[in-house]
């Protein structure tokens, strides 16, 4: 049985993934706004892994015998002066991520939840993982400057991502 800190802690990521999931829908609209399909496509795969994040806490505290208790989701931005810029939003937006994942994992050991810990572990894992990802694309963003082919190579690119469902079962 989940605690009662620990629940509202985990209720509050799960608003937060549904968050970034919508945040990366705006995305998508935007670079589809712009012509840019491959860094369209590239969103609309962090869209459906960010659903699966937050699928992932949803059926955690509901093995766990607690209550899901969704809330409102923000309104995302919805416009940004340049590829490069939305990378930059998205960097900085994955730290805040890793920041609430560290925090849960702080929370965990200091409840002695150990079960919890381990679920999130996963997580501190995939926030790595995350965060380099990013990075990579911001930084060709910087090679590429204002260069259209570099930004159309770039695109074609990462058109290629594809979200494929992990191997372990979403909780």
């Amino acid at each position: 049985m989940l605690k009662k800190k620990m629940l509202k802690a985990l209720n509050d990521q799960i608003n937060a993934e549904m968050f970034s999931s919508y945040l990366y829908l705006s995305m998508e609209s935007y670079f589809q706004s712009i012509s840019l399909s491959g860094f369209a496509a590239w969103m609309r795969a962090q869209v459906q892994e960010e659903l699966m994040h937050g699928m992932k806490f949803y059926g955690f505290v509901n093995e766990r015998g607690g209550k899901v208790t969704l809330e409102a989701i923000a309104k995302p931005e919805s416009a940004w002066d340049s590829p490069l810029a939305a990378f930059l939003a998205i960097q900085k937006h994955e730290e805040h991520v890793t920041d609430l994942i560290n925090n849960l994992v702080d929370l965990a050991i200091s409840e002695k939840d150990h079960a919890t810990n381990n679920f999130l572990q996963w997580f501190v894992s995939e926030q790595v993982e995350e965060e380099a990802s990013v990075a990579e694309v911001v930084e060709k963003l910087k090679l590429i400057q204002d260069n259209p082919s570099g930004l159309f190579m770039m695109d074609a690119e990462l058109g290629k991502r594809v979200f494929t469902m992990p191997a372990t079962p979403a909780t």
